[in-house]
């Protein structure tokens, strides 16, 4: 639009000025968590509280010893705020490297700059795909369309003339325009709203809400029973002290309380790790849900294909009599009045290089993906349409669709240029239409494309093509590119909305698909009860990627649809989502694993509480004796576990998995536990005696479900484990006393935990047998 050079635009001490006012726009938060956020909600937990407070009960005892659980808490605490301060250090400098610039008017020049650097009555200049960063005034436009979506919620584009008002959050689908900054930094329309959306997107991660529901659930039940198991103790003549020893120890017990932790950093490394693979996670639990993804939906331009498109042909309608040199010129002339930045517009600006002088463009409507087509009126002569055949020109010679028909089975685009004589373009087709000639562009497959949908065709990842191309050019494409059934196409164009349900089940390869439409295939697949990925690069894509379970967004798209993006491909490889499947995978998987590590205490703790609140006996176990149960058979190992590799496709449910070994071990410790209670009443025993043996038999039990859990075993972990039960049974012998426990080399102890040990081993592989069963059915 030459009218833009026209305008000066701020000057050099004008900017200056307004910055020194605070008129600058004021950048939005950053997508991840403050540090001050991380701090604080990694360390005043619940959990964390409810130590405290058995902290202070321990105190009141003077047993001092007991409080080394608070040396494990904080250590727990610190390497997750670690981690996570990492991982957002990786995604705060790859969303800079993600950052688009704005394109700014200042002393006569183009500039582009940040979008914290734009300041108040900066001309801006806007164009199709790109996101409003302020409130403005519109200048200079001709057939300027925005969404407001993001702030009414209403998705039909408005069209904008001069004069009219553009706000902050909202983006162009279809021209482009020169607008004045107005309102901006604080004072936008949108910056509450961004600030909102922005910090949204923390951890959200199916396995964490899952997990604070375990706990909620066992917050309702551990305070009550600790209670009373410390009322009953107190009855039935123990003292104060140990019976405050025994209550706290119980609680601890059944507190998962790395759990949660060790979930995060699980994210966190993979955030950090998938960061080095040029991919930008901007919501964290997006890995875990790409990884459960069963339907991946991909927008055909810009994702299997390069989007970069060439003309391979055109050819005129022999009726209008149309030279060719004439009919290319016009076309120059059409594609240079529009000038459109798109794929298809720079294609045809690069082939069609000639113009007709006498052709000057009056009005202009660019592109929609809503209508499939643009228009232009030249004074003194047609108004003339560019788009797809099907929406502009209805009719076609037996010879013309012959034609088409070869062109689609090839998997090239087709775009119809007809002509009409009314006074001036608009959004409104006109009935007098005349067919002028067609064009045929060819866009490439990406070369990571076939070996990448193959991988996700192994893995049982159904495949969506959603193009709004012709169904026959996409059945192509879906056929080159190797995804299965790419001959079975549909065209949505003559599909109604309250079909879409019935067609998601039979079809997978959709033309003709509007942006609405592209969202209703989505919901309609989740009503199906899948969980979907969308991938795409473009404005169209956009309801799409937001209604979708997980959005993957090449870098270069849109400015919106990196903006709403669960991941940015900032090397724009396709073949980079395998990657980030397998690291899901690696986090679903492990943290499966730990999980069942840290239940294990908690089941065994709840059981023998409950039922200790109905013995007259003193509870097996003190605080301390539980740190090194804790710490050998859960905490070290489970954070070697939750990193090492581990890719299999996800089986079953996460909770059928992750309480079937620790009900099993939960319930051998309990059974071997009343066992020893019952020996060491028989040989009067004394609660040293009996408790030294609880905790020898709840380690050794702990370090049966530990190598259970970690197979395959490999050499490294062998020697893990065999160091872990090592150290562990060298503290009955040299760190007996800080312990609280006896030692160990003593024949009316051996005789009774050296058969029980053995018998362990049994009872835990019959209850696992039985709770299988039970599970399975």
């Amino acid at each position: 639009m030459s009218k833009r050079k026209s305008y000066p635009g701020l000057t050099d001490e004008e900017v200056l000025n307004r910055i020194a006012r605070g008129e600058v726009n004021q950048a939005i938060p950053k997508t991840t968590r403050s540090f001050k956020q991380i701090v604080f909600e990694n360390s005043f937990t619940l959990f964390n509280f409810i130590n405290l407070v058995i902290a202070g009960f321990i105190v009141y005892t003077g047993s001092y010893k007991n409080l080394l659980f608070l040396g494990v808490i904080i250590t727990n605490t610190l390497v997750g705020v670690y981690q996570e301060i990492k991982a957002k250090n990786n995604i705060d400098r790859l969303s800079l490297l993600s950052e688009s610039k704005v394109s700014v008017i200042r002393n006569y020049k183009v500039l582009e700059i940040p979008q914290n650097e734009v300041v108040k009555d900066d001309l801006i200049n806007i164009k199709r795909g790109q996101q409003i960063v302020v409130d403005g005034i519109v200048l200079d436009t001709e057939g300027m369309e925005c969404d407001e979506s993001q702030l009414t919620g209403e998705s039909d584009p408005i069209i904008k003339t001069n004069g009219s008002e553009v706000y902050s959050g909202s983006f162009i689908v279809s021209g482009s325009g020169l607008m004045q900054a107005t309102h901006v930094g604080k004072d936008s329309y949108s910056y509450k709203l961004s600030i909102e959306a922005k910090q949204a997107k923390g951890i959200y991660s199916e396995l964490i809400m899952m997990m604070n529901r375990l706990i909620r659930l066992l917050t309702m039940v551990i305070i009550p029973i600790g209670a009373i198991l410390m009322i009953t103790s107190l009855t039935s003549g123990t003292q104060l002290n140990e019976a405050i020893l025994g209550s706290t120890a119980a609680i601890m017990g059944m507190i998962p309380e790395g759990l949660i932790l060790l979930t995060t950093v699980a994210l966190a490394v993979g955030v950090i790790k998938l960061s080095r693979r040029k991919v930008l996670v901007q919501t964290m639990g997006a890995i875990e849900t790409l990884a459960r993804v069963d339907v991946l939906c991909l927008d055909k331009t810009g994702t299997l294909t390069s989007g970069q498109l060439k003309v391979v042909e055109f050819d005129t309608v022999d009726e209008n009599h149309l030279s060719k040199e004439t009919f290319s010129a016009m076309i120059g002339s059409m594609v240079k009045g529009l000038d459109e930045d798109n794929a298809t517009g720079l294609a045809l600006m690069h082939y069609f290089n000639e113009v007709d002088e006498q052709l000057i463009p009056s009005k202009q409507i660019p592109f929609s993906s809503a209508r499939k087509w643009s228009a232009i009126t030249f004074k003194n002569d047609y108004t003339y349409f560019m788009g797809a055949p099907e929406y502009l020109f209805g009719d076609f010679s037996e010879a013309q669709s012959v034609k088409m028909s070869e062109a689609f089975s090839h998997g090239l685009r087709i775009i119809a240029i007809t002509r009409s004589q009314v006074d001036e373009a608009t959004t409104v087709l006109p009935n007098d239409l005349e067919l002028l000639g067609f064009i045929y562009l060819e866009d490439e497959i990406r070369p990571e494309a076939p070996q990448t949908l193959e991988y996700f065709k192994q893995e049982k990842v159904d495949i969506c093509i959603i193009s709004g191309d012709h169904p026959e050019t996409v059945a192509q494409i879906a056929k080159r590119s190797g995804v299965s059934h790419g001959e079975e196409s549909i065209d949505m164009s003559k599909i109604p909305d309250d079909k879409i349900p019935e067609v998601v089940k039979t079809h997978r390869i959709f033309g003709r698909v509007s942006p609405e439409q592209k969202k209703k295939l989505v919901i309609a697949l989740q009503d199906d009860h899948h969980v979907v990925g969308m991938t795409g690069d473009g404005v169209n894509d956009i309801l799409a990627l937001k209604q979708a379970d997980c959005s993957i967004v090449m870098a270069n798209g849109s400015d919106a649809a990196k903006g709403i993006a669960d991941f940015v491909l900032l090397d724009s490889n396709f073949d980079s989502m395998i990657d980030v499947v397998l690291e899901g995978r690696q986090v679903i998987n492990n943290i499966q694993r730990v999980s069942s590590l840290y239940l294990t205490k908690t089941v065994y703790s709840l059981f023998l509480a409950a039922i200790f609140i109905f013995v007259s006996s003193p509870y097996p176990f003190q605080p301390i004796q539980l740190s090194p149960i804790n710490a050998l058979t859960v905490g070290i190992p489970s954070f070697f576990l939750a990193l090492r590799p581990n890719t299999q496709p996800i089986k079953g449910m996460f909770l059928k998995n992750v309480f079937e070994p620790p009900l099993a071990s939960g319930l051998t410790v309990v059974i071997t536990t009343l066992l020893i209670e019952v020996f060491g009443n028989v040989f009067a025993w004394s609660y040293e005696e009996k408790s030294t043996v609880t905790v020898l038999l709840a380690g050794f039990i702990g370090f049966i479900v530990l190598r259970e859990i970690s197979k395959p075993l490999t050499t490294k972990i062998n020697v893990l484990l065999s160091a872990l039960l090592l150290f562990f049974l060298c503290l009955f012998t040299f760190f007996d006393r800080i312990f609280s426990l006896v030692n160990l080399y003593n024949i009316k102890l051996a005789v009774v935990y050296i058969p029980l040990m053995l018998l362990a081993i049994p009872i835990f592989y019959t209850i696992r047998c039985l709770v299988k069963k039970i599970f399975r059915e």
